[in-house]
């Protein structure tokens, strides 16, 4: 990366893992932080832009792309792109076929979003680790992660919408006693209530924060591991040779985690959403 010969190791890694922030800095005022510190300095209500750029750019280009092959799928013999969204679709399908959630018809389309922009997201971990950060400081930009799913943020705002979810089928399905009764009267019955909440609040709260943290955390390491491998073409030519090595074959290992972590985020969210809609569990 440009001025990496004036940063040190650990300068560089704490540089690329610094989102672009804006916020209320408590001496400087609203805009955009300048140092990992004034980052830092901005507190809980402060936006990390990069993120939301790049998962809403995303995402854009998800429904474009899904909305043209679809508008002009033919019955006739389909061409490639027609063929990866059925083949894709039909995967998803197969996921919520035989489960509680079938009929709802939100259940489908939600999987099959989650799969694809989760994807997606975990992709932009391929790209060089220094190219994108790189042209972005050209034009004044000092710091720039495009990696959405290796920001907490971005992960527990997913994983926190699908908790909504649970909840509000899990009423919707089972009502606000049958809700309550899941909660206080299992597993030990009515004399074992503090503990069956105890237990079962656990359980429910558990979920999003699974959910979150296995894939932010997937991420964030695969992340780092390529930072750590970039470290080594300042290292001279044999390191630098290791590094173009290192950084292939785990790329290419990456490819199934990347693909890997968007499958089991869309697959829990069936089965948590399958729980919700289940008369008990």
């Amino acid at each position: 990366m440009a001025g990496s010969e004036t940063q040190t190791s650990a300068e560089y890694i704490k540089h690329h893992l610094t989102n672009l922030t804006f916020g209320n800095h408590p001496e400087h005022g609203w805009g955009v932080a300048h140092s990992s510190a004034e980052a830092a300095e901005m507190g809980f209500w402060a936006i990390h832009l990069d993120t939301m750029f790049f998962s809403i750019l995303l995402g854009g280009l998800f429904l474009y792309f899904f909305h043209k092959v679809g508008k002009a799928a033919t019955s006739g013999v389909p061409d490639t792109a027609q063929n990866m969204v059925e083949a894709i679709v039909g995967f998803v399908q197969d996921n919520v076929h035989n489960t509680a959630c079938e009929r709802n018809p939100l259940v489908a389309p939600l999987a099959l979003t989650i799969f694809v922009w989760v994807f997606l997201m975990n992709l932009m971990d391929l790209i060089p680790i220094d190219l994108v950060p790189w042209l972005a400081s050209l034009i004044g930009i000092h710091f720039l992660k495009i990696v959405p799913t290796t920001d907490p943020n971005a992960t527990f705002g997913m994983s926190l919408m699908i908790f909504g979810l649970i909840i509000y089928y899990s009423i919707k399905v089972k009502g606000v006693g049958g809700f309550a009764g899941e909660l206080t009267l299992h597993p030990f019955g009515k004399w074992g209530m503090p503990a069956n909440l105890l237990l079962e609040g656990i359980n429910l709260v558990a979920k999003p924060i699974s959910l979150s943290l296995r894939l932010f955390g997937n991420l964030y390491a695969g992340e780092m591991i390529f930072i750590l491998i970039a470290l080594m073409y300042g290292g001279g030519m044999v390191l630098g040779i290791s590094g173009g090595v290192l950084q292939f074959v785990w790329a290419v290992f990456h490819v199934l985690i990347i693909t890997l972590q968007a499958f089991i985020f869309m697959v829990l969210t069936i089965v948590y959403l399958d729980m919700a809609h289940q008369e008990s569990h």
